[in-house]
C-alpha cells in the first residue's frame, strides 16, 4: 500500500498531512494495542514518515514531537512514528507533550472532546521550529490543543504529520 499525500487545516491555520485515507488503513490501525501492532505501526512508519523526512528540507533542523507519547501495551504507537522521522533535518524528540486528560477520544463525538480537553503539559526543550506527530485526525481537537500549546509556550509548529486522517474518503 502506497502512501499518499492528504492536507487538511486546522481552524488556527496549521496545516495537516496525512499519508493514508482511513478507510485504506483502518483494520491496521486497529492494531494498535495488540503485540502484533507494533510490527504493523514500524511499517507504516517506515513507508510513509521516514520516506518523508528523507526528502524534507529546512533552513534549520527542526524537532518533531509526538502527542502523548506514553507507553500502552508494551510500545507507543506515536512513539514509533515520530523515531521514523529522526533525520538530517528533523530531530525526534520524546516525552515532551503529554495529556493529564487520560480519557480515551476513540469514537467520541466532536462536542465530547471540546468538554474534555486533553490539557496538555509541555516539557521544556530548545528547539523552536516544531512538526506535531499523531496517528489519526478525527475531529482536529487534540491537534489543535496541541498546536495551541506549544504556540503559547514560545515554539513555532511548522506543521503537523499524521498517518491517517477520516475525513478523507
Amino acid at each position: 500500500m502506497r502512501p499518499s499525500l492528504y492536507k487538511r487545516r486546522l481552524d488556527n491555520g496549521i496545516e495537516i498531512f496525512s499519508f493514508y485515507r482511513y478507510e485504506d488503513i483502518k483494520s491496521l490501525l486497529f492494531t494498535k494495542h495488540t503485540d502484533i501492532g507494533f510490527h504493523i505501526y514500524k511499517l507504516l512508519a517506515q513507508l510513509s514518515f521516514a520516506k518523508f523526512a528523507q526528502e524534507f528540507s529546512w533552513e534549520n533542523r527542526v524537532a518533531s514531537i509526538a502527542i502523548d507519547d506514553n507507553i500502552k501495551s508494551g510500545y507507543s504507537h506515536t512513539a514509533i512514528l515520530n523515531k521514523a522521522l529522526n533525520s538530517q533535518n528533523i530531530k525526534a524528540s520524546f516525552n515532551k507533550l503529554r495529556a493529564q486528560n487520560l480519557l480515551s477520544y476513540s469514537g467520541k463525538s466532536r462536542a465530547f472532546r471540546q468538554a474534555n480537553p486533553r490539557n496538555f503539559t509541555l516539557k521544556n526543550f530548545r528547539d523552536k521550529e516544531v512538526i506535531v506527530v499523531d496517528d489519526i485526525i478525527t475531529t482536529g481537537a487534540t491537534l489543535r490543543e496541541a498546536t495551541d500549546k506549544l504556540t503559547q509556550e514560545g515554539k513555532e509548529v511548522l506543521f503537523c504529520l499524521t498517518l491517517s486522517d477520516v475525513s478523507k474518503k
